[in-house]
């Protein structure tokens, strides 16, 4: 049952804030750095398919060991690396071999998913904690 609360926690958290960065930060930022390249109707089953997956990746690397051995200090960490190796493999795979992705975009994803990883592994931690004995 614990990690399921950690799981709802990471899932819930990230949901809620990358939807705010996506709307108020992504979608401007790529329509003037590469215009044209957002769908109109973004594929609802691939972004499914992400969150669930990359939660997943949330609870297993950071939550696990912060529920074993160190707290919050290792979920914030754990889940900002986790956050900057996944993120940078996107941003700089985007680079690579897109004509036109900018190194501001490589700047600005990576230091979102560092962010929003740790941030989120600090939600799911705190869930997984919920109506848990104190110790």
């Amino acid at each position: 049952m614990t990690y399921i609360k950690a799981y709802i926690g990471v899932l819930l958290g990230f949901f809620a804030i990358d939807i705010f960065w996506i709307t108020w930060v992504v979608r401007p930022m790529y329509d003037r750095e590469v215009p044209g390249m957002l769908r109109a109707d973004p594929l609802v089953g691939a972004a499914l398919a992400f969150y669930l997956l990359y939660v997943a990746g949330i609870v297993y690397f950071a939550i696990v060991p912060a529920l074993r051995n160190g707290g919050m200090k290792v979920a914030l960490l754990n889940g900002a690396v986790y956050g900057g190796l996944a993120y940078a493999t996107y941003a700089f795979t985007n680079y690579a071999v897109l004509e036109g992705w900018t190194f501001n975009l490589v700047i600005a994803d990576v230091a979102w998913g560092i962010v929003l990883s740790a941030v989120c592994a600090a939600c799911g931690l705190l869930a997984a904690r919920i109506g848990a004995p104190a110790g």
